[in-house]
């Protein structure tokens, strides 16, 4: 694993991080459903529904409509602690390596990129998936927050990693801290 907390003499956090973009094979990575037109994003969600073969096949038919309008929540709640997104929605990492992903495609690829290749006015976290985090009712502080890198790093020495505490899944919605990326500047290059 790549991902290491260590904490300094002073209290203070040191971190070497590494983000994760999981996505299918055939597909390519960065495909963003929030980037296309509605009714074409509603088409190819039926296609996969359609085939049955991966994790996106079970989504709810308001899936989009959701996605979008929790997107523009999460984009707000960023600007508000000083972000600059330069898209009006993020592609998707992960904060540290989830193996769970996997299972969500047939032929699964992972893309690995150092978390300081990212400007940290570009980058914004939810602990777990933003869909759980913004919408599940169950009073955890991280509930319905976006955080910084600097604030993120604070949530992980309290919480910890879901993936590490919640491997299975048994212990809540939460299984991995999202990443979302607001520029497609680095992630351009894959």
């Amino acid at each position: 694993m790549r991902l290491s907390v260590s904490k300094l003499p002073k209290g203070a956090m040191a971190m070497t991080l590494v983000l994760y973009h999981y996505y299918e094979a055939a597909r390519g990575p960065f495909r963003n459903l929030s980037s296309l037109p509605l009714e074409e994003a509603r088409e190819i969600l039926g296609k996969i529904a359609q085939e049955g073969k991966t994790f996106a096949s079970k989504r709810a038919g308001d899936y989009m409509e959701t996605r979008l309008k929790l997107e523009g929540r999460a984009r707000e709640a960023f600007i508000a602690k000083g972000g600059q997104p330069a898209n009006p929605y993020p592609h998707y990492m992960t904060l540290g390596p989830c193996d769970w992903l996997c299972s969500w495609y047939v032929e699964p690829r992972v893309i690995q990129i150092g978390w300081d290749e990212f400007d940290d006015r570009s980058i914004s976290f939810t602990y777990g998936d933003l869909f759980p985090t913004m919408r599940y009712e169950d009073g955890k502080p991280y509930r319905k927050q976006v955080y910084t890198k600097d604030e993120i790093r604070e949530v992980i020495a309290r919480y910890g990693l879901p993936q590490e505490w919640n491997k299975h899944g048994d212990r809540g919605p939460e299984r991995y801290i999202e990443v979302q990326i607001w520029d497609e500047n680095v992630i351009g290059r894959y």
